[in-house]
């Protein structure tokens, strides 16, 4: 299955395409999930004006949130396992947009921390429930295609927060942009407990397709995983250092990139004379996050085509890692972009890079551990990237106060992925499933 020479088997053809409209079911989930944590580095100018935040004030206020994402998944990924998907992102969804709106009543720094500690702690279900209900609807050779898709509702949260936020707090304040994004949760989370259940228990889905996504066949028989025998695993190594060298990249610039337009392009958040809406940030963001889309998507289909091709899931997987740490690497440059187009296409270029190389690496997993595992180690890789996010937070708000530039920041965003590509060759050069311990049978009574 996993070696690095032995080819995949040729598929058998899809007898159904219900998993695909599940699939469009996470995507949204993420989608919500990312317009409501954004929608803060959108309006930062204008917040910052407003509230007279320093640059350090607003790296702390990143912190909060990537503190508590990150003890979020440290501990939602072995509560998912046990309580499901179904159950746990409805208490998520519910909970994340409570906190969303909460920032709406904000008055003072620490409010803000406040409101993004309750926010990272309820929206670090998000990430490990959608990829173990990847895992749970989808055959091995479909699962980075099917990462991919929902993967690319990062991206389309993140550049649909600049047409919502802007235009909302264009119009009513920038308060009132928390209080709509709050309210979109509770849209998703109707939309969730209507449509969403397991394979076993989806009355929709047919005897056929329910056979095509078993076909790899039964996961073995094996006691829960715990945080202490994953440590041990290499296989779950690979995937903690994985996201602690690229998610603090994703977070430059989910928390920065409007800041980096504004002072290194001169481009402004609303429309000022005639300068026109070109000259807007909106504009950018969009660019770049449609370029990280194609990315994210991209990247699924890669390996799933050369998986489908007969190339090992081995090899297919860490050529697409390639190819997607090797996009990233213009990063380096992006600081000396002559105007705004080179920059959103080298930073556009560089974030569908991450998406793509998010996008299997989270795939990895399910070749690695059993469906019932998939949550524990992608929390505790989340966690790995949020501590991350927070040294990325903290640097870049010292560097910015100290210095003015971006160049050390993105120095390091251009290299990560190249970085994070050997540490996960070193740990899993050819992919073998982890060893778990067999469940035990309970005593005659």
């Amino acid at each position: 299955m996993t070696g690095s020479a032995a080819p995949a088997a040729a598929p058998a053809p899809s007898p159904g395409r219900f998993r695909w409209a599940i699939c469009a079911l996470l995507f949204f989930v993420i989608t919500i999930n990312y317009v409501d944590r954004q929608v803060i580095g959108v309006l930062k100018p204008v917040i910052e004006s407003d509230m007279g935040w320093s640059e350090v004030d607003y790296g702390n206020i990143v912190t909060a949130f990537q503190a508590s994402y990150g003890v979020g998944l440290l501990v939602v990924g072995r509560w998912l396992d046990r309580v499901g998907t179904r159950r746990g992102l409805a208490i998520a969804i519910a909970l994340w947009s409570i906190a969303a709106a909460f920032h709406a009543g904000a008055r003072s720094v620490l409010h803000f921390i406040l409101a993004r500690a309750a926010l990272g702690i309820a929206e670090s279900a998000a990430y490990p429930g959608a990829v173990k209900s990847v895992a749970e609807w989808f055959p091995r050779r479909e699962r980075a295609l099917g990462v991919g898709i929902l993967n690319a509702g990062a991206n389309v949260g993140v550049l649909l927060t600049p047409i919502v936020g802007i235009a909302v707090a264009g119009a009513f304040g920038w308060r009132a942009a928390f209080l709509v994004t709050g309210l979109l949760g509770l849209v998703l989370l109707a939309a969730w407990l209507r449509f969403y259940r397991t394979p076993a228990d989806h009355p929709r889905l047919t005897a056929a397709e329910r056979a095509h996504i078993e076909q790899d066949g039964e996961d073995p028989d094996c006691a829960p995983l715990g945080w202490g025998q994953a440590l041990r695993q290499r296989q779950a190594w690979y995937f903690i250092a994985a996201k602690f060298f690229t998610d603090p990249v994703w977070y430059l610039f989910l928390f920065w990139l409007p800041d980096f337009f504004a002072k290194t392009q001169g481009l402004e958040l609303f429309p000022k004379g005639d300068t026109g809406i070109l000259a807007t940030i909106g504009p950018a963001l969009i660019a770049v996050y449609l370029l990280a889309d194609i990315g994210s998507v991209a990247g699924g289909w890669l390996s799933s085509r050369l998986i489908h091709r007969g190339w090992s899931v081995n090899a297919a997987r860490k050529t697409t890692l390639l190819v997607a740490a090797l996009c990233a690497l213009p990063l380096v440059g992006v600081t000396n972009a002559p105007n705004a187009g080179v920059a959103v296409a080298l930073i556009g270029l560089g974030t569908a890079g991450h998406q793509a190389f998010s996008s299997n690496i989270f795939a990895m997993i399910g070749d690695l551990y059993p469906r019932r595992a998939v949550a524990t180690v992608a929390g505790m890789g989340g966690m790995a990237g949020a501590i991350g996010g927070i040294l990325i937070a903290q640097a870049t708000g010292w560097t910015l106060q100290l210095t003015g530039s971006y160049l050390p920041i993105l120095l390091y965003a251009g290299l990560a992925y190249l970085i994070a590509l050997a540490a996960i060759q070193l740990l899993v050069p050819r992919m073998e499933p982890a060893p778990l311990t067999p469940l035990q049978p309970e005593p005659f009574r």
